[in-house]
């Protein structure tokens, strides 16, 4: 019986992909480019800042350096902040679930802890994870699996009583590395089904993991 619930954050906690596909559009506008959201579903979600900007920067031809596309990302996802990113669906009702019933439950993401919080702190939702585990702790991000074996060590707890939810391919294949089972609810890219057999179900939302749960308890 599974006692503890491990969450990424960005795609599946909140609805942030589809608002860094924006900000990607909206950078990319003032060099006379475009990108579309299914372009950015394929080549850019589930990475790393660093991972797209790089990546941007080169096939855009972009005339900045990565670390200065990265400050304007900042700028320009800082006011987004402000006005609050929104749940994904079924994320407060299932976290409050999971905290009346007992389960630990704990965040693993390779955001940074500042931004992490600001998020979470709009939404009230702060104090309700037992650990967190941001990028800056461990050596190696997704898919490799550090971030989730340092949330098991965080909670204290062997990956056989752990359940990780993620919904991109290298959050998937991280999980399957560090042994916990997975369950993927996809965002604005379903994983390719060679990582969706890796995993131990796929919901279409948040608001199915209490289901899931229940089913599975003896």
């Amino acid at each position: 019986m599974k006692n503890t619930i491990i969450f990424d954050l960005d795609g599946l906690l909140i609805d942030s992909e589809r608002i860094t596909c924006r900000l990607y559009q909206h950078m990319l506008s003032q060099y006379g480019c475009s990108l579309s959201l299914s372009e950015y579903a394929e080549y850019y979600s589930g990475k790393t800042a660093v991972e797209n900007m790089t990546d941007l920067v080169n096939a855009f031809r972009i005339p900045l350096t990565v670390r200065e596309g990265l400050n304007r990302m900042g700028e320009l996802e800082h006011r987004y902040l402000e006005e609050g990113i929104p749940l994904k669906k079924g994320a407060g009702e299932l976290l409050f679930y999971l905290k009346e019933n007992k389960y630990k439950t704990v965040l693993a993401s390779s955001s940074t802890e500042d931004r992490a919080i600001k998020i979470l702190g709009y939404h009230h939702l702060t104090d309700i994870f037992d650990a967190m585990v941001f990028g800056a702790e461990v050596k190696r991000g997704k898919p490799e699996p550090d971030v989730f074996l340092k949330a098991c060590e965080k909670i204290k707890e062997p990956a056989e009583n752990c359940l990780v939810l993620e919904d991109s391919e290298a959050g998937i294949q991280a999980a399957f590395a560090a042994g916990i089972p997975v369950i993927c609810i996809p965002d604005v890219k379903k994983p390719a089904v060679k990582y969706l057999r890796l995993t131990a179900a796929v919901l279409d939302s948040l608001a199915e993991v209490k289901g899931y749960l229940e089913k599975d308890t003896p």
